[in-house]
């Protein structure tokens, strides 16, 4: 079951600066507990976070680590495979945590159909990095597609509460 009805989502390769997006988002209206972020485990920010985590057991963690990893609490959720998560959001909690995770893992969770997973699972892996956007209204989604491919998207869709994916790039 996908965290929310209506979302929108985006691929951005990894060298994206994503507070410049996040900013855009947040401009645009939409609250961060209700971005979703994938972060390959080689992305440079995942790798502040190991290391922030490592650090944490042999003494107190630089001031640049602890500002990133508040940053990225602050949003619904954000994803490291391999690593680990951070979710606020009860609707993300919800839906990750249920303890029924469909067979395409947290993709199909989100409301991804089974068609889509693989491609878009080979493509985090590539690296890129996935922005899932939780609308309430079908209507919202409209507007975030158009924030995220004007934040430089390489994809950019829409899912509907049917979890069919309308794709366009």
């Amino acid at each position: 079951m996908a965290a929310n009805a209506f979302a929108a989502y985006a691929l951005y390769p990894q060298t994206t600066g994503l507070q410049n997006v996040m900013q855009t988002l947040l401009r645009g209206g939409f609250d961060k507990e209700s971005i979703c972020m994938m972060l390959p485990a080689e992305h440079p920010i995942a790798a502040t976070v190991r290391q922030a985590s490592a650090d944490a057991m042999e003494g107190p963690t630089n001031a640049e680590a602890a500002g990133l990893i508040r940053w990225l609490s602050g949003f619904g959720a954000v994803l490291i495979p391999k690593f680990g998560f951070f979710i606020r959001s009860q609707e993300f909690f919800r839906t990750l945590m249920s303890g029924e995770m469909p067979s395409g893992g947290t993709l199909a969770a989100l409301g991804f159909p089974a068609d889509k997973v693989t491609r878009l699972s080979n493509r985090l892996a590539n690296p890129s990095v996935l922005l899932y956007l939780s609308c309430p209204e079908k209507a919202e989604t409209g507007w975030a597609l158009e924030l995220l491919r004007g934040t430089g998207a390489q994809e950019a869709g829409l899912l509907n509460h049917d979890s069919a994916l309308r794709h366009t790039a």
